[in-house]
């Protein structure tokens, strides 16, 4: 193992986004050698032609399968040896100093093992995805009974969105996302890597919260800035918000006792039906949350089940 950096990319269809964002991190050196790896998960885009095209020295791995992401990064982080591992979203783009900063935070201070930065929208606005609260009973009775969408970023009613704190303060918080995570790899190692029975959101949720339970603690690091185009890879709202409930009631079934994950489920499904009665009586013309609740037969069982019930893809073994 050397004392470089490896940064991990997955990649499904998203080809000027991959090769934006690895532009951007090819262009932002982290003060330590560094090298690229995507795994792409059977594009059919020309993404893997596209980089090897233009940048030959990225290493790509063809998955020969759409993987998801979990068994993806693992893939990703096993034919890396370099000492940092450093996940990045392909819908992302690195900005001036970002790399550096956050390697040279982690090295100044390894007392928290787990990495992760400040991200912003398209637009210049923060985005609070880079990282969240660790999932309650309390924080999902707020999200069963509205009380989350009522006082959206109230510290009391909406627990996970860590209130309005702007992400431009170093602070722990119980989950860094993996649209930028940086760990060390025997970290990675020790801590047993991604969960390959999620498919696609809540994996890196998991992570962090299984992490905590081998002393690390997740960490933002303002100066370390992303643009991230949240889910430019997962296509229209409805859809999407059935892989997050998917990896949702996977994360609960994975982290809580069964007893704690079957009331935290009922009340994620409580909250995902009322949303869908409002939608109906205010006639609004998104109806993602009817469209949920439609659907929910598909990812109430959770991963790995949910990977045949939403994708039509039979589970990797």
């Amino acid at each position: 193992m050397n004392a470089g950096l490896a940064i991990v990319i997955v990649s499904y269809n998203t080809r000027e986004r991959t090769l934006a964002c690895l532009r951007s991190a090819r262009a932002q050196p982290a003060g330590i050698p560094t090298e690229l790896i995507v795994v792409d998960n059977d594009s059919r885009d020309g993404t893997v032609e596209a980089i090897e095209g233009e940048l030959p020295a990225v290493t790509v791995i063809r998955s020969g399968a759409n993987l998801g992401f979990a068994r993806a990064v693992n893939l990703g982080v096993a034919a890396s040896r370099a000492e940092w591992v450093l996940l990045l979203n392909p819908d992302t783009v690195v900005l001036p100093g970002a790399l550096a900063a956050l390697v040279a935070f982690a090295s100044r201070h390894p007392e928290y093992g787990i990495y992760g930065g400040r991200t912003l929208r398209e637009d210049g606005s923060t985005d609070p995805s880079s990282c969240w609260g660790a999932p309650s009973l309390w924080s999902l009775f707020c999200f069963a009974s509205g009380l989350s969408t009522a006082f959206p970023h109230s510290r009391a009613l909406d627990p996970e969105s860590l209130g309005h704190w702007a992400r431009d303060t170093v602070r722990e918080v119980p989950i860094v996302t993996g649209c930028l995570l940086l760990v060390r790899r025997a970290d990675f190692d020790r801590v047993g890597g991604m969960d390959e029975r999620f498919f696609l959101y809540g994996e890196d949720a998991e992570f962090s919260i299984r992490a905590a339970r081998y002393g690390l603690r997740p960490v933002i690091v303002p100066e370390a800035t992303i643009i991230h185009a949240v889910g430019a890879s997962t296509g229209a709202r409805g859809p999407k918000m059935n892989m997050v409930m998917a990896g949702k009631v996977t994360m609960l079934r994975t982290s809580w006792s069964s007893a704690r994950a079957r009331v935290g489920v009922w009340l994620l499904l409580t909250g995902v039906r009322l949303r869908s009665a409002l939608e109906a009586v205010t006639r609004r013309d998104d109806r993602m949350w009817s469209h949920v609740w439609a659907s929910r037969g598909r990812w109430l069982p959770g991963y790995p089940a949910a990977e045949r019930t939403l994708f039509g893809l039979e589970p990797a073994r």
